[in-house]
């Protein structure tokens, strides 16, 4: 998936890409096989969370999804077909939860552009507006889901020697870049897909520091200052 128009919203790009995860293991075929599969996929997950790839073994993720040992290599013929579909499972919900999250709200940034061609100073919303998103999302996110945030360092990481995880490592990437592209669209940049780029960086730095540092400690003011000084030198405030 590459960077597409910003009249293309970002909701609905979410939406589809966690309708057309794709996986690589066998396909449950009989009442409750599904559901076993999932426990398998969510139990590997949590593992790379805990331990990392190294943590990834048939017996291990057999015994944290308290399934037969035999279950996982039933539907999965290898590690690497384990770990790829667990990351897939991630990019689903994860891109899921984003659509319920993004639901409207290009709308909102549509009126927010509008008011700004009327009124200059009305970028300066968009920007605090912006900003106030960013922030919140980073603190909500690792204070309730830092697992979340951990698997995604691990996928990303992941997806730098297996192709079969890259495309889809770029695909979920991409979702961040739409939405920041149109944000910054709505601000008036006049280069918003590379403005996106940076401050989807920003943000994946704000989520790594606040993992680290926990988020009670980390510098949030100092971070909102960052993309103050960013949003404010790209609409010219």
């Amino acid at each position: 998936m590459s960077l597409v128009s910003v009249r293309e919203c970002p909701a609905s790009l979410a939406s589809e890409l966690s309708e057309n995860v794709q996986y690589q293991g066998r396909k449950p075929s009989r009442q409750g096989s599904e559901q076993r599969r999932l426990s398998i996929l969510e139990a590997t997950l949590r593992i790379i969370v805990r331990e990392g790839m190294r943590g990834v073994r048939h017996r291990a993720v057999a015994a944290e999804a308290r399934v037969p040992l035999s279950a996982t290599t039933y539907y999965f013929k290898d590690i690497q077909d384990l770990i790829t579909d667990s990351f897939a499972l991630f990019v689903e919900r994860s891109s899921a939860n984003l659509a319920v999250l993004w639901q409207g709200i290009e709308v909102e940034f549509q009126r927010l552009a509008e008011a700004s061609r009327q009124d200059p100073q009305a970028r300066q919303r968009i920007v605090d507006h912006t900003i106030d998103l960013a922030v919140e999302h980073v603190a909500t996110k690792v204070r309730n889901s830092t697992a979340d945030v951990l698997a995604e360092l691990a996928f990303r990481h992941e997806a730098l020697t297996h192709p079969a995880l890259r495309k889809l490592a770029e695909a979920h990437q991409q979702l961040r870049f739409h939405f920041a592209e149109m944000a910054l669209t709505a601000m008036g940049s006049q280069a918003p897909v590379e403005d996106a780029r940076v401050l989807t960086t920003l943000i994946f730095r704000m989520e790594y520091h606040a993992v680290v540092e926990g988020v009670e400690d980390h510098d949030m003011q100092g971070q909102r200052a960052v993309l103050r000084r960013f949003l404010n030198l790209v609409v010219g405030i």
